[in-house]
């Protein structure tokens, strides 16, 4: 699985998210920012940007995904 195609899984997982992705194919890191966050505890957060890649890391196509789940406001 390539950065490109985790991360247009995350975008359009998460609503209206700007995703930034770091790694290779089977072991990377992302930070995933939406507005959609506020007010979301950080479990919550981390959960709904795995449910969007759920069916890969079950498959095994994705091995591990480090996530950083920001609003807007967290990352400026």
């Amino acid at each position: 699985m390539t950065l490109e195609e985790i991360q247009a899984k995350l975008e359009a997982g998460v609503e209206g998210s700007t995703v930034t992705m770091e790694g290779d194919g089977c072991n990377c890191s992302t930070l995933v920012v939406s507005p959609i966050f506020e007010g979301m505890s950080l479990l919550a957060r981390q959960r709904m940007v795995l449910a969007s890649v759920r069916e890969n890391i079950d498959s095994g196509e994705l091995h591990a995904l480090s996530i950083k789940a920001r609003t807007p406001a967290e990352n400026s």
